[in-house]
This record gives structure tokens, C-alpha cells and sequence, in this order.
């Protein structure tokens, strides 16, 4: 018999940020599988955020909620990027939506080390910098869920 989505979670979908003084990458999660998607990266530099990218994936997904990866260090202080995170998540409300933080320590690691993976695995090509803030969201976005599902 095939597995079927556990009816008693609310079908709630997330979009995860993990956010970089370049790139913040982006993933699309659902609370039904507790699992997540890439999106891809939004640019930031001098100009602030790529707002028009992050707003593009708000109105393509629809989530009910917003999730940012709190940077800490490996003994869980606060490391000095902390206040310029909390300032993004502050200003996606912009978005109307509820903002969730979760520790991000190591996830990108753990996005290039899941990618280094699938190269020599042969399911993936060359990776890159915008990969791995990718599939850092995604991890972001898979801690929320397991954490809050």
C-alpha cells in the first residue's frame, strides 16, 4: 500500500531564505511532506535585497509563512551577522506574513557537501555558489518544518 500524506498537518507552505551579503538563496517548502524545493537566489549588495525576485516568488507560492536562517555560531552565540538578518526578516513583513527563524549552523555545508554528493554520483554538473545558497534554503526550510510540524 502506498504512503499518504499525513491528513492531521495542516497543508502549510514555506518559503525559506538563507541570506548572504551577495545572494540569498531561496526554497519552497510544505508542511504535508516536510520537505522543500530550491527556488533559486536573489541578489544583495549595495541596493539592498533583490526585492522584485523575493516578491515574484511570494506571488508564485503563496506561502502562509516566511522562514530566514539565523546564523549562529558553532556554540550557538550569535555570530556578527545576526543584526543584519534580523533586519531582512523585519523587513519581509512587508509581505504580510508571519516570519520564522531557525538556526542555520552549517547548512551550507551541508548544501555543498549534498551537492558534491550528486556530482560524483553523476546527477549534477559543475556546482556553484548560487547552488549551494540554494540548497542551504532548503535545509533552512527542512529544519523549520521537522522542528514545527
Amino acid at each position: 500500500m502506498q504512503d499518504t500524506p499525513d491528513s492531521s498537518i495542516p497543508p502549510l507552505t514555506v518559503i525559506a531564505f538563507d541570506f548572504g551579503l551577495r545572494r540569498i538563496g531561496a526554497a519552497v517548502g510544505q508542511a504535508v511532506t516536510a520537505s522543500a524545493s530550491p527556488l533559486g537566489v536573489a541578489g544583495n549588495g549595495e541596493m539592498g535585497p533583490d526585492w522584485d525576485q523575493i516578491h515574484r516568488w511570494i506571488d508564485e507560492w503563496r506561502p502562509d509563512k516566511l522562514i530566514v536562517g539565523l546564523p549562529l555560531n558553532a556554540d550557538g552565540s550569535e555570530s556578527t551577522l545576526v543584526e543584519t538578518v534580523r533586519a531582512f526578516a523585519a523587513d519581509l513583513a512587508r509581505f504580510g506574513l508571519e516570519i520564522g527563524l531557525v538556526d542555520e549552523r552549517y547548512s551550507s555545508r551541508e548544501a555543498e557537501e549534498a551537492l558534491k554528493s550528486a556530482r560524483a554520483s553523476g546527477r549534477r554538473g559543475k556546482i556553484d555558489k548560487k547552488q549551494i545558497d540554494a540548497v542551504a534554503a532548503v535545509i533552512i526550510a527542512e529544519r523549520w518544518l521537522n522542528e514545527n510540524s
